[in-house]
């Protein structure tokens, strides 16, 4: 699956290393998350003890809010706060960042992901990239296609990964695109740039999908099988402010998968194993004494909770069982 944000796995996490950490769509599968018995219903006998225990030796700070239509979802915004880059919804640098451009340098860059649009009478849906797979050589292919038609709207595509192309140009700056996570399964309208702001990027659509509908490119992948190609999806724009880093920073993938494509038994089943993972050690830690950040995040808000000093009457209250857990399909 791709994200705007770089995400990896707990299991790839360096742990010592890592001061804060940030877990995405911890608070419920993306489906339906606005209907509270949904959202009960995968929350319900989910037992997390290893976060029930963290939880309570620490204290929440106020809530990162937002919407579940923010172009950017609460666990790229909390990221972004800690790199030190501009945090407001659709207007993180991803590409001009991880592409490492200078804040001098004067560009401004997005990423441009090759996609399927499944095109109904009522809705345009965006598939999932990872239904649609493109290996290098078809991608630097279709990248070749392409290129020439960006090129005469002054939008230079430099081939990154298969399903990650990186773009430069005037256009990028400044300019709000909703992240990959937003658009995954949706109907893409609400999602689009602004039509004034960004109708190169509109027209540019228009003449890409009337570009590979009878080609050969998509002919080959009938062929084989797989979705056609016929859109492509911009994100993470914009011009670098600063330098930035991710030191001490890991924001973990475990949930993301499951909650994208709304499978609550998945969902549950992954948050069980990094309760038992990564959960589990960050409790060691805590214990011992480290200090460290763990930022949950939902559709809407992110909730950073933080070590706090052992208080009198926390011995008292033990002998009552553990602090229930916080209901966090509520407050994400």
């Amino acid at each position: 699956m791709l994200s705007t944000a770089p995400l990896v796995s707990s299991a790839h996490a360096q742990l010592e290393e890592t001061t804060q950490w940030i877990i995405p769509y911890a608070g419920g599968p993306s489906s339906d998350m606005d209907d509270a018995a949904a959202r009960a219903a995968a929350w319900d006998g989910l037992p997390l003890p290893h976060l029930q225990a963290l939880l309570a030796l620490m204290e929440p700070s106020p809530a990162l809010d937002g919407s579940e239509m923010d172009f950017s979802p609460p666990h790229e915004r909390a990221l972004a706060r800690c790199l030190g880059l501009p945090d407001a919804p659709g207007l993180i640098p991803w590409a001009a960042w991880q592409a490492g451009e200078a804040a001098d340098s004067g560009q401004a860059c997005a990423y441009v992901t090759p996609c399927h649009w499944h095109i109904g009478a009522d809705q345009v849906l965006q598939s999932d990239p990872s239904a649609t797979p493109l290996d290098e050589a078809q991608s630097r292919q279709l990248l070749a296609l392409l290129a020439p038609w960006f090129a005469d709207d002054g939008i230079v595509l430099e081939y990154r990964q298969p399903q990650c192309w990186l773009a430069r140009g005037a256009l990028f700056d400044g300019l709000a695109t909703a992240s990959m996570d937003r658009a995954i399964g949706r109907d893409v309208r609400p999602w689009l740039p602004d039509a004034r702001q960004a109708r190169v990027l509109h027209r540019l659509q228009s003449e890409v999908q009337m570009l590979l509908y009878t080609h050969a490119f998509n002919d080959a992948r009938a062929e084989r099988g797989q979705q056609p190609i016929n859109a492509f999806w911009v994100h993470g724009a914009g011009r670098l402010p600063a330098a930035a880093t991710a030191s001490g920073v890991q924001c973990v993938d475990d949930l993301r998968t499951a909650a994208l494509q709304g499978r609550v038994a998945d969902w549950r089943s992954a948050w069980q194993a990094l309760d038992a993972g990564l959960i589990a050690r960050l409790l060691e830690r805590v214990r011992a004494g480290a200090e460290l950040t763990l930022t949950l995040c939902g559709e809407r808000n992110a909730v950073a909770w933080r070590r706090r000093a052992p208080r009198w009457h926390d011995r008292l209250a033990g002998l009552f069982g553990p602090r229930p857990l916080p209901d966090l399909g509520r407050m994400l």
